[in-house]
């Protein structure tokens, strides 16, 4: 079936794996994932959004991932192993993440154990995937397997010559943790043959996918530790200098996200050649992909380590064109949505016309204050662009709809009000109209724009209040990133989303 590009009429869902429903603790790439693609095409939309898929790290962030290059193990079908699942009492509407993967590692590693046993074609694919995927492969194996024998500790808290790579300590490292450092590849191996499955299945049914690509990478991770050249770190291995933004609609104080940031300069040397790989990692596994942060791509917000928030920080020259440009000499076309949300200059603006990139339009964002609100009134909107109801960061559009504002509030209690008349006035409302029905509204707002993408979030489709949102930007902990769809889409949700698609001209061929 003839899937969607980034330039045609389209539509689609946001929904992160996790989300989905399943016995295991968490959403992953089993049978709940092909039923809830089947749900997509009966609804007729053409992309499936998620969140970045590595091995999630602090806070359980998917954007904090431990590997820029490996799948994420929570992701991974049990059932599909070929050994016994036992039962275990899991949440059903939000994710423990610390229970699912204790149980989840043990069952891969009892599939792991029984691997010997495999058929010489598993072995043979197996074998032939540790040598393609070798140059980053065996660095995460190897961090894995030692973080595990840590205690999970950051790996600048590693006995010194593990943490600086000595290569006696790493060979030791590897003889010692053989077995661990075989199952990491295992691991990596089934997320890679299932994602494939995964990603036909979803493409058969016509439904592409959109992932997404954090610029910036978490400072514990095997990237970083295999790559210590490429960021600011000191001696020790510690950021001297972390990534952020300055104070904006989110926090007054700005968010110090604490990521280390690159040193441009010595990867512009190598010919963007980590980077090249990451692009091409990424567009394995999807159809499009969405560059967070696409602003720091031309300047970025960079803050001294001892800063306790975002608030003193400077801008920095980012690589501009010339990654870009390498990334496509290497790869090819680059099928990339520019998340341009926050401090964008004309010089952010230009690079991604100059690249031909869709940026983002945000209808939550376009009653209120924000910069760029007259950009996100639809009236306003341009055909190269992809328009959200929300996103992740977003409270639900019921949630930011019924938002009193106040204390627990990025608003005021006037600034709610006034966004409030003003929707209701641009949705042609009147004065009033029932919370439940907003939701509906703005997502007819959205996939009447002459945007070529629209999306909204599972969340709206369902109606779900600010119970259900995904994250709160500034916070950590908490229920963030944990939220689980309880069961399936219902029936007369999927029609009335369909009904939408096809009026607004959104739901392609068949």
């Amino acid at each position: 079936m003839k899937l969607p590009r980034l330039h045609e009429r389209a539509s689609g869902v946001l929904l992160h794996p996790t989300s989905l429903p399943g016995p295991h603790g968490s959403g992953d790439l089993g049978d709940e994932a092909v039923r809830f693609a089947d749900a997509l095409a009966r609804a007729r939309q053409r992309w499936w959004q998620m969140l970045p898929v590595g091995p999630a790290g602090y806070g359980d962030s998917p954007y904090s991932a431990h590997s820029a290059f490996a799948g994420d193990p929570i992701l991974i079908d049990l059932d599909s192993l070929g050994v016994p699942v036992a039962d275990a009492p899991f949440p059903a509407d939000y994710v423990d993440y610390e229970a699912t993967r204790r149980f989840r590692g043990l069952h891969l590693a009892r599939a792991h154990a029984a691997f010997p046993r495999a058929y010489a074609k598993d072995k043979r694919d197996f074998e032939e995937f540790t040598v393609r995927e070798s140059s980053w492969l065996e660095d995460y194996a190897l961090y894995a397997a030692i973080k595990h024998r840590q205690g999970g500790a950051p790996w600048v808290a590693w006995p010194a010559p593990l943490r600086d790579r000595h290569p006696s300590a790493l060979d030791a490292a590897r003889r010692d943790l053989a077995e661990d450092v075989d199952r990491e590849r295992f691991v990596q191996f089934r997320f890679a043959e299932q994602w494939a499955r995964f990603r036909a299945a979803c493409n058969e049914r016509g439904v592409a996918l959109l992932g997404d690509v954090p610029i910036f990478v978490a400072h514990d991770s095997a990237d970083v530790w295999q790559h210590r050249d490429l960021f600011f770190l000191d001696d020790e291995g510690q950021p001297s200098v972390v990534a952020g933004v300055p104070p904006d609609y989110f926090s007054k104080t700005g968010q110090r996200w604490g990521n280390p940031l690159y040193r441009w300069s010595r990867i512009r040397r190598s010919g963007y050649r980590w980077w090249v790989d990451r692009f091409r990692k990424a567009l394995e596994r999807f159809d499009a992909v969405r560059l967070d942060h696409f602003i720091g791509f031309v300047r970025y917000w960079e803050v001294k380590a001892s800063e306790p928030t975002a608030m003193n920080g400077r801008w920095m020259k980012g690589p501009g064109k010339e990654l870009f440009d390498a990334v496509k000499r290497a790869v090819g076309d680059l099928p990339l949505v520019a998340e341009d949300l926050g401090a964008v200059t004309r010089k952010v603006t230009k690079l991604r016309r100059d690249l031909r990139l869709p940026g983002i339009r945000l209808a939550q964002f376009a009653f209120g204050t924000d910069p760029q609100a007259p950009t996100f009134l639809p009236h306003n909107h341009v055909r190269n662009a992809v328009v959200y109801t929300g996103t992740h960061d977003n409270d639900t559009t019921l949630g930011w709809f019924t938002d009193p504002g106040g204390e627990d509030s990025a608003r005021t209690r006037d600034e709610a009000d006034a966004e409030r008349r003003a929707a209701l006035a641009y949705l042609g409302c009147g004065d009033r109209l029932d919370p439940r029905e907003v939701t509906w509204a703005m997502i007819r707002l959205v996939w009447a724009s002459v945007a070529n993408t629209a999306i909204v979030p599972v969340q709206d489709v369902l109606g779900l209040g600010s119970e259900a949102r995904m994250n709160r930007p500034g916070t950590s902990g908490g229920l963030n990133w944990r939220w689980r769809l309880s069961g399936g889409l219902p029936e007369e949700a999927l029609g009335r989303l369909a009904a939408l698609t096809r009026t607004y001209g959104r739901a392609g061929e068949g």
